[in-house]
Formats: structure tokens, C-alpha cells, sequence
């Protein structure tokens, strides 16, 4: 048997490591497991993201200090907005934009669930 995978983790920040890219987000992977993966994200001030989606993963976001804008649906039309100790769900495969609309960096934390690659970039959302 093999005890390694019984074994209790922890990563400090500095052992994140970089995780999948998305234009104008710092994602730092905490543990990417085979059903999960986990990180911090920052995103600067005034940023906006790359349009993107996470393929077979759902993701469930809290917002730890900033804010952060999400628009998604057909041509981007829908949003949400979240502030600190709001969370966020993302269902499986929905093509999104992230956004920090304050004056201050915003830090989150993001939890997904699934399989295969967690992060495909694309040219934007389907048109509605």
C-alpha cells in the first residue's frame, strides 16, 4: 500500500507554484491533484482577463481582499460583481472574463473540481 498518498500537506506561499496562464492573472498553483486543482490568484488593479474557461472543471472562488468583476454568457452580456468574503461558482466549460474594477490589487482563492486541463484561453465568448 502506498502511504505517500495518505500523507497530510501543506504548501506555503513560497512553494506555489506558477499555474496555467491567463492574460492579467498571477495564478499560483497550491496542489493539482487528479480531481482537483487549487492557488492563489492576484489580479492588479484595473486589470482585465483573457477570455478563458476551465474545460471540465467547476470552480468556486472567494475573494479574499479587492473586488472582482466576472462577465460570461452570450457575448459577455452577463456579470457578477464580488467583494471580499463573497464566493463565486463557476459552472463546468462557461467561457468568462475576470476583472479588478477597484484602485487596489485583488487577492482569491480558487477550488476546482474535475478532470483533464484546468485552463483553456480562447478569443472570447459565444455570440448570443
Amino acid at each position: 500500500m502506498d502511504h505517500q498518498h495518505d500523507q497530510v500537506l501543506v504548501v506555503t506561499p513560497g512553494d506555489r507554484r506558477p499555474g496555467p496562464g491567463t492574460p492579467g492573472m498571477d495564478r499560483q498553483e497550491a496542489f493539482a491533484t487528479e480531481g482537483t486543482w487549487s492557488g492563489f490568484v492576484r489580479t492588479e488593479a484595473g486589470m482585465v482577463s483573457g477570455w478563458h474557461h476551465h474545460g471540465a472543471y467547476e470552480s468556486v472562488i472567494y475573494v479574499l481582499t479587492g473586488a472582482l468583476k466576472m462577465e460570461f454568457g452570450p457575448d459577455g452580456s452577463q456579470t457578477v460583481d464580488a467583494g471580499p468574503g463573497d464566493f463565486i461558482y463557476v459552472p463546468k466549460g462557461a467561457v468568462h472574463r475576470e476583472s479588478n474594477p477597484t484602485g487596489v490589487p485583488a487577492d482569491i482563492i480558487v477550488v476546482r473540481a474535475g478532470s483533464g486541463q484546468s485552463t483553456f484561453n480562447v478569443e472570447g465568448p459565444a455570440a448570443g
